[in-house]
């Protein structure tokens, strides 16, 4: 299990292996033959030394002494631990036994995620299932194991942390709302969603453990109880989740924390990873902690910053809510001037917020490329929720107060026109900033801001402004002029010249289609497949995880879950059609992918083949796409040899 280069085994005295297997008899460490037949062990030694030389691996072997002489019975490679497959294959290339590239290929990525994350003990999960105490299943959103005292709210999640206390925090499933309680929570269940759903995705962000789509459990929030198995889980009790496995267990089970900066094979063996890959690696960070972690595992940038979920930290909630509201407002009566004040006093405050969390982030990267994503998601998303408002008037025309009614009042039915029927194909993205330029203008002042703050301290800042959801030319370049208008008037009354690009996110069909017109007004290309696969299969895949997807992979009709692994013949077809015609129209023009893919082995083998330039994942998963891209590098070279 540690990969140490020792003999390890047991043996049998007057007897045969079935003895051994049947448990009739007790075993003998191999160790013990060296004092009871020490010629006998020197010659099983060099026999193993032989073996081990001659398949160039670590071998298994059966053998058996008659008379005097041994014989082996079977040799095969010898099954491993992660950590002892890491230490193996470096411990063999440096012993020039097998090439450095061979050891790179001997490592499954997947192995990597175990060695970086808390895991629960074997043997402690064994004698839990054992006792009885498996609640039930869901999907293994992301990875590590973790026991927690249950908590259903994200305050309280908060509260708890805030006093030293790990809690798992069980929602039906979260929202934007939930971010805070999601950051102070050791780890995440939900009940409903799948493997990409808003739950997962945070999680692997953050580096929690996450079970999602658990549909035996049954949460019941506002009366603080869960039941699973016929079994009920009251706020405060103490329950544990595998985010490997999906496994949901009542009670506290023993778990085993990394340290990574013990890990030093692995260390080596991502040196080499680095040294033989081709594609770039990123990471998708929003907080300048997210930076500081993407950088300790390797990431050469910040390949995706979503500053929407800047704006849902509690502090900053009220103030988003207003400047919404501003938006909404300023629209409809612009030639208010309260309203036009409460509006810009509202984005003031905002600027200073992501101008700050921007030079905390450009410090951390230190001149690496940061690709930060102008606001994306509807704007519905920042306001309260129907019982929240329902409440809120309620109060307020039990007040009597008359003028507070009406204000309140415009306000909810100001809420209630901005739902959309189907928000994710609504006002979001590129739409969002040429319906309401203030916004994008805030958050580009602020970069331009935090930039020369940077400079102004000796760091070169690598800043790439990216334009969400563009499914046409024309969206981008009246997009590039507006934004380039404000920053030339920064610049000018700044008196210094900033270096920035202005690239498109490629998350449409359309866009992907008419790539080579987009590339006219962007300088680089992200692909988000997460969007571009729900638009091309046309799902949901909150819904379709939740309601159909995982049958369709059972029963054989998709091979695999899109949302996990990159659809080769839709999605990877629309990714390989935009770089082809980005670059035909701008030679040389940087493409990445900064979806959930990105971090995904089987997606980023394509990805190299496509030839794009690099991926962007979460932190955690830097050092699993690191080896990925090795691996896919070293595969293209073998086929064209």
């Amino acid at each position: 299990s540690t990969g140490d280069k020792t003999l390890y085994g047991e043996y049998l005295v007057h007897a045969q292996g079935e003895d051994l297997v049947a448990g009739i008899a007790t075993p003998r460490n191999i160790e013990g033959m060296a004092v009871e037949n020490p010629e006998m062990h020197r010659q099983l030694v060099e026999t193993c030394d032989a073996l081990e030389r001659h398949y160039r691996d670590a071998q298994d072997i059966e053998f058996t002494v008659e008379r005097g002489k041994l014989y082996v019975l079977q040799t095969r490679a010898a099954k491993r631990s992660a950590r002892a497959a890491v230490k193996m294959a470096v411990d063999m290339a440096e012993e020039s036994l097998i090439t450095r590239e061979e050891a790179l290929l001997r490592v499954e990525p997947g192995q990597i995620s175990q060695l970086l994350f808390p895991r629960i003990n074997a043997e402690a999960k064994e004698q839990a299932q054992q006792d009885g105490r498996l609640l039930g299943m869901g999907l293994g959103a992301s990875p590590g194991g973790v026991t927690g005292s249950v908590t259903f709210t994200a305050d309280a999640a908060v509260s708890l942390e805030s006093k030293g206390l790990a809690v798992i925090l069980v929602r039906p499933e979260t929202t934007a709302d939930d971010i805070h309680g999601m950051i102070a929570a050791a780890g995440l269940l939900t009940s409903r969603g799948g493997a990409t759903s808003h739950a997962a995705v945070v999680a692997r962000g953050i580096g929690k453990p996450c079970v999602t789509g658990a549909e035996s459990v049954n949460v019941f929030p506002e009366e603080g109880y869960f039941e699973c198995g016929g079994v009920t889980v009251k706020a405060g009790d103490e329950i544990s989740i595998d985010g490997a496995t999906g496994e949901i267990f009542v009670g506290a089970l023993e778990t085993i924390q990394p340290q990574v900066s013990e890990e030093n094979d692995m260390v080596t063996l991502l040196g080499w990873a680095d040294d033989a890959k081709r594609l770039g690696v990123r990471a998708n960070a929003d907080y300048p902690r997210d930076a500081r972690v993407a950088l300790e595992y390797g990431a050469e940038g910040i390949g995706l910053c979503r500053t929407e979920h800047m704006f849902f930290e509690p502090s900053r909630l009220a103030l988003v809510r207003e400047a919404v509201l501003g938006a909404y407002f300023s629209l409809r009566r612009p030639d208010d001037s309260a309203v036009a004040e409460v509006y810009r006093a509202a984005l003031a405050k905002l600027e200073e917020f992501q101008t700050d969390d921007f030079e905390q982030i450009f410090l951390q990267m230190d001149g690496r490329p940061v690709v930060i994503r102008l606001l994306d998601p509807p704007m519905h998303e920042f306001l309260p929720g129907h019982a929240e408002l329902a409440a809120e008037l309620a109060e307020t025309r039990s007040s009597g107060d008359a003028s507070a009614i009406r204000k309140t009042e415009e306000v909810h039915a100001a809420i209630a026109d901005m739902r959309e029927a189907n928000p994710m194909l609504g006002l979001r993205g590129s739409r969002l900033g040429l319906v309401y330029p203030e916004i994008y203008l805030m958050q580009v002042r602020a970069m331009m801001s935090a930039t020369q703050r940077a400079l102004s301290q000796g760091v070169d800042v690598g800043l790439e402004i990216m334009a969400p959801l563009v499914s046409h030319a024309n969206e981008l370049e009246r997009l590039r002029e507006t934004l380039e208008q404000s920053i030339e008037q920064i610049q000018e009354s700044a008196g210094t010249r900033i270096e920035y690009k202005i690239g498109a996110m490629i998350e449409a069909p359309r866009a992907a289609l008419t790539a080579d017109e987009i590339a006219e007004f962007a300088e680089f290309f992200s692909c988000g497949t997460n969007d571009l696969t729900q638009t091309t299969f046309a799902m949901s895949r909150d819904d379709a995880e939740a309601k159909f997807l995982l049958r369709y992979v059972e029963e054989g009709i998709l091979p695999e879950n899109p949302f996990q692994v990159v659809d080769r013949f839709g999605v990877g077809k629309l990714v390989r059609m935009a770089c082809d015609l980005g670059r035909k129209a701008r030679p040389g023009m940087t493409i990445g992918v900064c979806g959930e893919h990105g971090g995904d082995p089987s997606s980023i083998q394509l990805f190299h083949e496509i030839g794009l330039d690099y991926v962007s994942c979460s932190p955690h998963r830097v050092p699993v796409a690191r080896l990925a891209a090795a691996q896919a590098a070293i595969r293209d070279a073998d086929t064209a040899a």
